[in-house]
């Protein structure tokens, strides 16, 4: 999946299983984050720091939301001042570009769409030259799909699909 264009945003949680997530980011990939380690080994945090308590309590940290298409817990913050001098709970949340950065990809929810092409490309015996001439793009293109380092348009993906492969684009929402 090609790269962040722009500063990274959480749209969904997918799953939760201990102290690790899946989470959806903005750019359409999905990305496991292991809370654990990102707490102890990059944060480092320790006792009386705002969040340690979640290491210690795997149901606090199940209360997990998104706040601001970041992640946090409206559980767990700190106390301040507004700009009038009242006083305001600022939840804990984390800085997306930091989950990023810390995650890995959650490779059963990405759509492997590149490794799809090149399998059935390489199936019926086509180099990625021969499929951009019948399907109108370019072999750049064709290898940027395969490796998963562009998008691609649906219409694009019909061309190379049903012109280029010669076969039929099924799409199902489950």
């Amino acid at each position: 999946m090609k790269g962040l264009r722009s500063v990274p945003k959480i749209l969904k949680i997918n799953n939760i299983s201990g102290y690790k997530a899946s989470l959806l980011f903005n750019n359409g990939e999905s990305r496991i984050i292991d809370f654990e380690k990102l707490f102890r080994e990059v944060f480092k945090l320790k006792e009386g720091k705002t969040g340690f308590e979640l290491l210690n309590d795997v149901e606090k940290f199940k209360q997990i939301k998104i706040i601001n298409n970041s992640i946090g817990w409206e559980n767990i913050g700190t106390y301040g001042k507004d700009i009038n001098g009242n006083d305001v709970f600022y939840p804990y949340d984390l800085d997306p570009i930091v989950l990023y950065k810390n995650s890995v990809s959650d490779d059963e929810r990405n759509i492997v769409v590149g490794m799809m092409i090149k399998h059935a490309r390489k199936e019926i015996g086509l180099t990625q030259e021969e499929l951009a001439k019948k399907s109108g793009t370019s072999k750049h293109y064709i290898s940027r799909i395969e490796n998963n380092k562009s998008d691609i348009e649906l219409m694009t993906l019909k061309k190379i699909v049903e012109a280029g492969l010669g076969r039929t684009l099924n799409i199902q929402i489950n």
